[in-house]
Formats: C-alpha cells, structure tokens, sequence
C-alpha cells in the first residue's frame, strides 16, 4: 500500500517496537564475569612461562656483558696497558688517546659495580706494582697482571638460579651459587662449569 494508509500503519507499528526493548543492549553480568575468569586463567598460565623467558634473557645478556668484558680487557692489554690489564670497570670506560671509543660501552663503566639486564657485574683485578703507565692515564704500579668479572642476578625469585663469572683465561662459567668470592683471576674456580 502507498499514500497515507501506508504511513498511518508504521507510525502506529513504530511505537510497539520501541515497546519491546531489544536484546542487543550489552553484555550481561555473568558474560562479564566469564570473560574476565577466562583472562585471568589464561593470564596465570601463562605468567611462569614468561618469568623463563625472561630470565633466559637476562643470564644471556650477562653472558654477553662478560665476553665484551673480556674482549674489552685484552684489547685494553695490546693497545693501551703494555701487557697488562684495567683493573676494574671505569678504566675500561676511558679511551685511549685519538680514539673516540673507549675499551667498554658507557653502560658497563659506570661504577666498579653495575647493573645491567637484571644482573649486578663486577669487574677486579690485582694491581701489579711494576705495571708500567697506561695511554688512558693509569699511573704506574696501577694496572693488574689479571682480572675477574663476575655477574650475580638481583631477583632470585620463581626461576633457578644461574651466576656468571669470567677471568683473564677468557673462559665464562656458570655455578648455581655466586662465584664472586671464589673466582680467581686466572684458572677455572672451584666450582661451576665453562659455557664458553
């Protein structure tokens, strides 16, 4: 039908639709509900995987920190320390003469300690008295025969634990327990085995 008998009947059907509320409103509480205990099962299986990736990358980041460590020492040994090496970090953060590049990123020199990527790294050597000077301004007496490096986690928590430590021999270890008592500046600590 046309004309006006057609408009007569949808405005008189129009308000009977509008009577009926419509089921399309939203979600109900016990949808809501559902979908959050669904998130939050999810959410707790999946939490312990991401701690053991995490700390998976944390320790391979430590073992990274300490090969730059060492490559970072023998190169500081051949170009600037006459044979012999930084004894600790900070030195390893100042270049020598006409470079612009120290032995060590700024991020590992900060201090004699530093934190990197979850792991507190530590850098000593022995001071050798007839070292020679260094080109970056180690006095005589003041650089060491050997070294050790040691990175320890800070959070122990909900994953296994896996310290790191390294020495002038180049090889990095890993212990169960801190190596930073026990590893010497050169040969392999008492405990912990090489893995690299």
């Amino acid at each position: 039908m046309t004309g006006p008998l057609r408009s007569r009947e949808s405005a008189v059907e129009a308000p009977a639709r509008r009577a009926h509320p419509s089921r399309e409103a939203g979600f109900t509480l016990i949808d809501m509900l559902f979908v959050v205990g669904l998130i939050g099962l999810l959410s707790s299986l999946a939490v312990p995987g991401l701690v053991r990736a995490r700390g998976a990358a944390q320790a391979t980041s430590a073992i990274g920190s300490l090969g730059l460590v060492n490559s970072g020492e023998l190169s500081y040994a051949i170009t600037c320390g006459l044979g012999f090496y930084a004894p600790d970090l900070p030195t390893l953060g100042i270049p020598s003469p006409g470079m612009t590049e120290a032995f060590l990123p700024a991020e590992l020199t900060q201090g004699a300690t530093v934190i990197k990527s979850g792991f507190i790294l530590s850098l000593a050597g022995t001071v050798h008295p007839s070292s020679p000077a260094t080109c970056n301004g180690v006095a005589p007496g003041g650089s060491s025969a050997s070294y050790a490096a040691v990175a320890d986690p800070i959070d122990l928590t909900g994953q296994t634990p896996r310290f790191f430590g390294t020495n002038s021999d180049g090889l990095i270890y890993e212990d169960g327990t801190t190596l930073s008592l026990t590893m010497p500046e050169t040969g392999s600590p008492p405990s912990g085995h090489p893995i690299r």
